[in-house]
């Protein structure tokens, strides 16, 4: 037994052995493959380590793969591998999450090979990876916007295309970040007593954004504004800014007669009521 357990523990120690000396060299041998001149083998590799990071998910063989992609690209444009080259460099970005430089390189393969079979592919993704840049909504929205910009330009180019349905799926959620940046700007205004500001932001809010989910609590906190800007006004200005609650209310109640805001506007209707008998 004893000798059994031995055997086995050398046999784990030389597999280890083996394991790593496979290793080492593989890394001996692509480094060398860094520095040769051989395009030829750099190609080969370039591509194995491509479809071999693709498959099984490896970042490791995909930065590989790139490194090599990068020394060879430019000395194949203009021939039959140079498309598959280029679209090779900018998809291992894009595996790699790198958003900053994936759409620059499919565009630069969009500008160079606009004809290509992977044309499409490329105009998608260039435009998913601003979507994936899109930072929380209470940061600056530039690749926000720039998102919804190249995803509204992949949809114009087709329209039924494989990747449609998705391209509409990060609009909507792009465009949804800033309708939630713009409400929650107003609604700040609310909460620390800006209310002329509020109701200004609000108003730009409802006209800007027909189909916000944020709508019905935008014309609520509307109408709540204007309520408590009017019951801490100056005797003179009260009446009419009361009046301008009002119609909030019913414009509010128009629009949601079963609205969830309801039964919270019912005290303040009731108080404009008795205020307006006063004038």
């Amino acid at each position: 037994m004893y000798f059994c357990q031995m055997f086995l523990r050398m046999i784990k120690k030389a597999l280890l052995i083996v394991g790593m000396l496979t290793v080492t060299l593989s890394c001996s041998e692509y480094q060398k493959l860094l520095k040769s001149d051989d395009t030829a083998q750099k190609y080969t590799r370039a591509e194995e380590l491509y479809n071999q990071g693709i498959e099984k998910d490896s970042d490791k063989s995909l930065k590989r793969s790139l490194r090599l992609l990068e020394q060879i690209e430019p000395q194949f444009r203009g021939k039959p591998q140079g498309q598959r080259l280029a679209y090779m460099v900018a998809n291992a970005h894009y595996q790699l999450e790198d958003y900053y430089l994936a759409p620059f390189e499919f565009e630069r393969f969009l500008q160079l090979y606009p004809n290509s079979d992977k044309a499409e592919e490329a105009e998608f993704k260039m435009a998913a990876s601003y979507f994936y840049r899109s930072p929380k909504y209470n940061l600056d929205q530039t690749d926000t916007h720039k998102g919804i910009e190249k995803l509204q330009i992949y949809l114009n180019k087709y329209p039924d295309g494989e990747y449609s349905d998705k391209a509409n799926e990060m609009a909507t959620a792009l465009q949804t970040k800033l309708e939630k940046k713009a409400f929650e700007i107003a609604k700040q205004y609310h909460k620390t007593q800006y209310y002329k500001a509020a109701i200004a932001s609000f108003n730009n809010f409802l006209a800007d954004n027909p189909g916000s989910p944020f709508r019905e609590e935008a014309y609520f906190y509307r109408f709540d504004s204007a309520y408590l800007l009017a019951i801490n006004s100056f005797q003179v200005l009260m009446e009419e800014r009361l009046k301008e609650a009002k119609d909030f209310y019913e414009t509010y109640k128009k629009y949601y007669p079963e609205g969830q805001y309801l039964p919270q506007m019912k005290d303040a209707l009731e108080d404009i009521n008795n205020r307006l008998q006063n004038f």
